[in-house]
């Protein structure tokens, strides 16, 4: 398919339930320093096929990258995504700037291996190297690179909340149950908060990213969050609540509504008083609160594709699995490299980031 972008207002971005690819999402990154553009994908007969969001983002002096955040939307068939990634990337390319090292695409397209990781096949996916010669059988120059780490979630649980509060309940584990209704038999309570919450939650949120070895946002990504509905709110909506105990303050949740799909974007737990379940009761509330505002699945996040003690992320498997929905295993974030050498000086600087901070 002989593909053509032409530039879109971010207004025309057409409604998704993909939270990243909105109007939202666009004025959130304009917020936090980045240029956002947007691109309807025409076919040769000039038929409008979908469109997606691109952020471009500095990484030092003549060094930018263009980002497509769990983006596009539209996909071709899976055998090929390789094809359709290089001619959608040498279409875009005419658009930006000559200091752009690469495009990365965050994909949210089903995984090539989904279903042999599913049925057990594959305990994970194949390394890179493997992954990037399927990745790009068919295509001209052999370009896409499997980046070294996914900018969103690769695997993620998403629960079925399309139906009545009693059968969502009956799919979860009965562990799970019982922590809710423990939290509310302790007296756990649930409130919205508001922007004035915001730096008591923060401090959960770096106690959290502490006990669990990863590193945090900075603040103002948070109150970006808030800041772009304040003018003009749009199609996306945020839930933001949290889980009280007395006066103490135990958990909160940040979760984003786009389309039918609520999207639990951040939590935050005390390292104390964890025998409380608030964060139980926090998802919980989540998912209804979500309901009534029309969604039919609630997104939890990250966790690991199959059962596996040595997945970093096997912790929240255990903890999202209870909630009674299914894994999605996605295609992962993927580059596209225009500039070799600007492409690895991004890489150097990145890894070397990365290893001061872990």
């Amino acid at each position: 398919m002989a593909l053509r972008l032409t530039r879109k207002t971010l207004h025309g971005l057409f409604p998704t339930d993909i939270l990243f690819q909105t109007l939202y999402w666009a004025r959130v990154k304009s917020l936090l320093g980045c240029r956002v553009q947007a691109f309807d994908i025409l076919s040769s007969s000039w038929e409008i096929k979908g469109d997606f969001l691109v952020l471009i983002q500095s990484h030092g002096p003549n060094l930018l990258s263009a980002y497509v955040p769990q983006g596009p939307e539209y996909s071709p068939d899976k055998e090929n995504y390789g094809p359709f990634l290089e001619e959608l990337s040498e279409s875009l390319k005419k658009h930006l700037e000559p200091e752009t090292a690469f495009i990365r695409y965050d994909l949210p397209w089903e995984s090539r291996y989904a279903r042999d990781i599913q049925s057990r096949r594959l305990k994970n996916y194949p390394e890179a190297r493997v992954r990037e010669m399927r990745m790009n059988i068919g295509t001209s120059s052999w370009n896409l690179k499997k980046a070294s780490m996914d900018m969103t979630v690769a695997s993620t649980m998403i629960v079925d909340i399309g139906c009545r509060e009693d059968e969502i309940l009956a799919r979860m584990k009965p562990k799970t149950r019982y922590n809710i209704g423990l939290a509310g038999r302790k007296g756990v309570r649930i409130r919205p908060g508001s922007m004035a919450d915001l730096p008591d939650f923060y401090r959960l949120y770096l106690q959290t990213a502490g006990r669990n070895g990863f590193s945090g946002c900075a603040y103002g990504h948070f109150s970006a969050l808030f800041n772009a509905h304040l003018h003009d709110p749009c199609y996306s909506e945020v839930l933001f609540l949290l889980a009280t105990h007395g006066k103490r303050l135990l958990a909160g949740a940040i979760t984003a509504i786009s389309g039918s799909t609520a999207h639990f974007l951040y939590g935050a737990s005390s390292s104390k008083y964890r025998n409380l379940m608030g964060s139980h009761a926090l998802h919980w509330e989540s998912m209804r609160q979500a309901r009534l505002r029309g969604c039919t699945r609630y997104d939890m996040g990250a966790v690991s594709p199959v059962k596996d003690p040595a997945h970093p992320f096997y912790g929240l498997y255990r903890f999202k699995t209870g909630f009674g929905g299914n894994i999605e295993i996605r295609s992962g974030s993927w580059d596209y490299p225009l500039s070799e050498q600007r492409y690895n000086d991004f890489q150097n600087s990145d890894s070397l980031a990365r290893s001061i901070a872990g």
